[in-house]
């Protein structure tokens, strides 16, 4: 029996729908971020150009905005 394994990477799926639903946002380096209040402050999901700018995912939201100013 032969056996498929499929991997989706969904990582940037969550700032593709923000960009998706807020036009503005297109062309801008976009992280999903948790709530810092609420003590969950990390990237959850970032854009091709977050990562290309060093935003990580489970990077702390003042992390990334040092890596990725604006």
């Amino acid at each position: 029996m032969k056996r498929i394994i499929l991997h989706s990477d969904a990582n940037s799926y969550y700032a593709s729908v923000e960009m998706l639903l807020d036009p503005s946002l297109r062309g801008k380096a976009v992280a999903v971020c948790g709530n810092t209040e609420e003590r969950h402050g990390i990237v959850l999901a970032k854009s091709e150009l977050a990562k290309q700018s060093g935003v990580k995912t489970g990077m702390a939201n003042w992390e990334a905005r040092q890596a990725c100013p604006g």
